[in-house]
């Protein structure tokens, strides 16, 4: 028989070589299976790996798809280090996007510069509303925070579909499901002229130094992961899991809502049914392979920036389908599962 027995001593340094391991195996079944489609490995490879850094505007797109991956995954790290199981980052984008919109579409015409600030703080009302309901269900009934958050998601996608089809929908957009094209003062400035590098990037790693300062030299941060990870202990040292619940639910919808307000003031420029490729999701990836780590996860996030794009050129120069994105993210987790495993675990052969 073959068992998995725990290790006596894991080595720390593998946590994290790990997730470079875990790219290494990705990349190699990538140039597997574009070997099986009959595609050039290496040219599919350089499309993931080198053409989105090979230009100013490849870097451009690479800030513009990593500023919602990385907010959303600050969240979801804050969240699972203190153990609430937040599945539904993406339903509180896709809320914080309806709330920034309709402060956006409201917009008088002699509003001022700085009116976009209101719609991103729209957008953090709302992830956090969307989150506060997990939250009350976790705290009044006990209902499982994944369940409910994952199937808030579905809500919310469907409130946005509601509105971009109906009350919202552009008079004048030929009856497209999206809202009309925002006024100037509720879009986001662009940080460098000629490119769609926005403000929603510097806000992005501005929170993920935050996040770190929280997370590793706060005592509210020691408390809320105390707090997560044993209610008895937490009580015992008159910490409150309650908090942990409520604090870590309503930081990551706020912060999974900012990054839907980013994303309809700032590459996009109004509400439509498409905001969100499923950053939400794919943030939950981001966040386990940057080892919950805030630093860790802005490199992840570009690194799953560089998937979204390679699969958009796969897409369209080599003939393959957008599904490839999620092939290499879902790889991506699975190797990286299996790496963790082996790193706290070991496999002995019995008779």
């Amino acid at each position: 028989m073959i068992k998995l027995e725990p290790r006596q001593t894991p080595a720390g340094y593998m946590q994290w070589l790990s997730p470079l391991l875990a790219l290494l195996v990705t990349v190699l079944i990538g140039a597997l299976l574009f070997t099986v489609l009959d595609k050039p490995p290496l040219k599919a490879l350089s499309m993931f790996f080198y053409e989105p850094i090979k230009s100013l505007y490849g870097i451009s797109e690479l800030t513009v798809k990593a500023a919602p991956l990385i907010l959303c995954a600050l969240g979801l790290a804050l969240c699972y280090r203190a153990n609430v199981w937040n599945i539904g980052a993406e339903g509180q984008l896709l809320m914080g996007a309806v709330f920034a919109g309709g402060v956006a579409i409201a917009a008088p015409a002699d509003a001022s510069r700085f009116y976009f600030v209101w719609v991103l703080l729209a957008g953090m009302v709302g992830g956090m509303v969307w989150a506060g309901l997990t939250a009350w269900l976790k705290d009044a009934f006990n209902a499982n925070e994944i369940l409910v958050s994952l199937m808030l998601t579905y809500v919310a996608y469907n409130l946005l579909v509601y509105l971009v089809f109906g009350p919202w929908r552009d008079p004048n957009g030929f009856n497209f499901p999206q809202s009309k094209v925002f006024d100037a003062a509720a879009m986001l400035p662009k940080l460098v002229p000629g490119t769609r590098i926005h403000l929603g990037f510097l806000f992005a790693l501005l929170f993920a130094g935050a996040a770190y300062v929280f997370m590793f030299r706060s005592f509210a941060g020691y408390q809320m992961q105390v707090g997560g990870l044993s209610a008895q202990a937490a009580r015992y040292a008159g910490y409150s899991s309650r908090k942990a619940l409520w604090g870590s639910l309503l930081a990551c919808g706020g912060l999974a809502g900012l990054a839907g307000a980013v994303e309809v003031a700032g590459p996009i420029g109004q509400l439509n049914a498409s905001v969100s490729p499923g950053y939400g999701f794919a943030a939950i990836i981001v966040a386990f392979v940057g080892r919950l780590h805030p630093g860790v996860i802005v490199l992840s996030a570009i690194l799953m920036s560089m998937f979204y794009i390679g699969g958009e050129l796969a897409q369209s120069r080599l003939g393959l389908p957008n599904a490839i994105t999620g092939v290499f993210q879902g790889v991506l987790l699975f190797a990286l599962l299996v790496c963790d495993t082996f790193i706290n675990q070991k496999l002995v052969w019995k008779k």
